[in-house]
C-alpha cells in the first residue's frame, strides 16, 4: 500500500532531535512506499506562533534532506473549515459552552471527593453541561470566555463503541474508550478549534493513511477515532513511536536549546551527524 504520511510540527520554536525523530520515521515509511511525505504547520496558537520559527522548520528539513510533497498545509488559513465541523455537532447538541476559568474547575474538583481522573489528569466535572439556554446567552451577551465542550456521554450515545477500533503497528487492533477523558475541549472564544478537532479533520482531507507520532499521543488517538465516527471520515493506521530523551532521562523540549537542529547546525555538525543522532540511516 502508497503510504500517505506527514509531519505537524507547531511554529512556536526550533525542533529538536525529538522532532527529527519522528519526521525522518514519516519520511522514511512514505519514501520506501512510493507514497508521499506531507508538512502541515500547527499553528492554532496565533499567540505563541512565529514566522521565524516556521522558516526555521524548512530550513532545518531542507537542511536534512527530508523534503515534502507541497503544499504545506497551515492551520490557521482554515479555521472556517473547523467551524463548520463545530456547527455539525452543535447542530446535533453534541457540544455546549463552557464558561468555567481554570481556577474554578480547580475548586470544584477539589471540593468533590469523587471528582474522575482521565489519562491525561483530572476531569471536567461538567459544571456547564445542563446550563439554562438562558444563561448561556446572557453569558454570550455579556462577552465572557468560553470553551466549547464534546458532551462525550451524549456523543458516546451516538456510536457503535464495539466499532471504535484503531489499527497500532507491531500491537494490532486497539479497542478505544474515551469515555474517561471527559468532556474535552474542541475550541475555544479565542481559538476557534483545538488540536484534537484540527489535526482528526485535516488528518483526513490530506489523506493521510498513516500517521507516526510521539507515544506521548498515544491517548490522544482513543479521542480522535471518536471524532472520525462522529464526523464519518476515515481512519488511518497508527504508529507512536518512542521519545528521545537527553543525557538524563528527560523527554526532550523546544526549552531544550543544545538539542536544537539550529544549535547543532551551528555547533558545526553535519546532517548525516544528526541523523544518526536518532539512529537513522
Amino acid at each position: 500500500m502508497v503510504t500517505i504520511t506527514r509531519f505537524a510540527p507547531s511554529p512556536t520554536g526550533f525542533l529538536h532531535l525529538g522532532h527529527v525523530y519522528s519526521a525522518t520515521l514519516a519520511w522514511k515509511a512514505a519514501w520506501e512506499s512510493g507514497g508521499r511525505f506531507l508538512l502541515r504547520m500547527e499553528d492554532i496558537d496565533q499567540t505563541r506562533s512565529r514566522p521565524e520559527f516556521e522558516d526555521a522548520i524548512y530550513k532545518d528539513l531542507a537542511w536534512l534532506g527530508l523534503d515534502w510533497d507541497p503544499p504545506v498545509r497551515r492551520q490557521s488559513e482554515h479555521f472556517e473549515d473547523y467551524a463548520i465541523l463545530l456547527e455539525k455537532l452543535s447542530d446535533r447538541g453534541l457540544v455546549y459552552p463552557c464558561f468555567c476559568t481554570r481556577k474554578e474547575i480547580a475548586a470544584e474538583i477539589t471540593r468533590s471527593n469523587s471528582a474522575p481522573h482521565g489519562p491525561e489528569g483530572p476531569v471536567y466535572p461538567g459544571i456547564c453541561r445542563d446550563m439554562a439556554e438562558s444563561e448561556r446567552q446572557m453569558r454570550f451577551a455579556r462577552g465572557d470566555a468560553y470553551a466549547l465542550r464534546l458532551n462525550m456521554v451524549k456523543t458516546i450515545a451516538e456510536v457503535e463503541r464495539s466499532k471504535l477500533q484503531f489499527h497500532e503497528v507491531s500491537k494490532g487492533f486497539i479497542q478505544c474508550d474515551p469515555a474517561p477523558f471527559g468532556d474535552v475541549v474542541l475550541a475555544r472564544k479565542e481559538t476557534p478549534t483545538s488540536y484534537h478537532l484540527a489535526v482528526t479533520f485535516d488528518d483526513a482531507i490530506q489523506g493521510v493513511n498513516h500517521i507516526i507520532r510521539g507515544q506521548d499521543l498515544f491517548p490522544s488517538t482513543h479521542i480522535h477515532r471518536l471524532l472520525q465516527a462522529l464526523l464519518d471520515l476515515p481512519t488511518p493506521t497508527y504508529f507512536h513511536h518512542g521519545l528521545i530523551s537527553d543525557a538524563k532521562g528527560r523527554r526532550l523540549s523546544k526549552r531544550d536549546k543544545d538539542a536544537a537542529i539550529k544549535s547543532l547546525r551551528e555547533y558545526g555538525c553535519q546532517p548525516d551527524e544528526v541523523l544518526k543522532m536518532v539512529d537513522y540511516g
